[in-house]
C-alpha cells in the first residue's frame, strides 16, 4: 500500500494555481507600444506645456525650451532641453498625476544636470495645479517641483 501524503497530495493544486496566477499577472502587463490609458481626460492631456520654473523661482537656460505634451492615450512626449523624451501617465482622482516609463535620448549637451532635473520633476510629480495658463506639480511631500506654462 503507498500512502500519499497531504504535501504530496498539494503539489498538482499549487503547481496549477501558480500557473494560473502568472497567466493573469502576463496579461495585465501593458504592451510597450499599447496606450495605458484610453480616452485620458483633463486640462494637462492635449496641450504643449513649456519649463518656466524649477522649484519656486529658478529658470534654467537650457539648449531648447523644455516642454512636454499629453495625448489622450496616456502617452507622454516632449523635450528635457537636451533631449527627446517619452514616457506614460496617468491621472486620478484630486488632481493626482503619475508619470512613468520616462525615457531619453542620449545625445550630449553642457546642461545635462539641468535636463536631468527636468525629468526628475516629471517623474517626482504627484499631484499637479493649473491656474490660468500655468501648470504646477507638487511632489508626495506637497513641495513645489516646478512650474510649466501653457503653450500657444
Amino acid at each position: 500500500m503507498v500512502r500519499t501524503t497531504p504535501l504530496r497530495q498539494a503539489r498538482p493544486l499549487l503547481a496549477l494555481a501558480a500557473a494560473a496566477l502568472l497567466a493573469a499577472c502576463a496579461g495585465r502587463a501593458p504592451a510597450p507600444d499599447q496606450p495605458i490609458a484610453e480616452g485620458l481626460e483633463g486640462p494637462v492631456v492635449g496641450q504643449r506645456w513649456n519649463l518656466l520654473l524649477v522649484g519656486t523661482s529658478e529658470r534654467l537656460a537650457m539648449p531648447e525650451t523644455p516642454w512636454f505634451e499629453v495625448s489622450r492615450d496616456g502617452r507622454l512626449v516632449g523635450s528635457d532641453g537636451c533631449n527627446a523624451m517619452r514616457g506614460r501617465v496617468r491621472l486620478g482622482d484630486n488632481r493626482r498625476i503619475e508619470v512613468s516609463e520616462l525615457s531619453t535620448t542620449r545625445r550630449g549637451c553642457p546642461q545635462l544636470e539641468d535636463a536631468a532635473r527636468v525629468s526628475g520633476m516629471l517623474e517626482g510629480a504627484y499631484r499637479y495645479l493649473i491656474d490660468h495658463d500655468r501648470l504646477v506639480f507638487f511632489g508626495p511631500d506637497q513641495r513645489v517641483l516646478g512650474g510649466w506654462r501653457e503653450a500657444n
